[in-house]
């Protein structure tokens, strides 16, 4: 009987061990995607402050951001342009 006690126990402690590992890995991959919100909730706001500095001083940035105001400038001429093309493309 104790080899039989001692292979009971062996099972219990390994199913008790894979338990305890995937609860583990459930609360880690519930924190990670926990983490991905906030990732993405800070991504929206950096966002949505671009776009508010763009449309409040665009025309006249800050030294720091003339680069990436012009690149906006000149990236919305050119999309307007493509889209002249394509309109005269389909004659419209």
């Amino acid at each position: 009987m104790d080899f039989f006690e001692k292979v009971g126990e062996t099972i219990t402690n390994v199913g008790k061990s894979a338990t305890d590992k995937a609860k583990e890995l459930a609360e880690v991959a519930s924190l990670k995607s926990q983490i991905h919100t906030c990732e993405e909730v800070i991504r929206k706001n950096y966002i949505e402050i671009g776009k508010i500095y763009y449309e409040s001083f665009g025309d006249k940035p800050e030294e720091i951001f003339v680069k990436q105001c012009t690149a906006i400038k000149n990236a919305r001429e050119g999309k307007e342009a493509l889209n002249e093309k394509i309109n005269e493309i389909k004659n419209v």
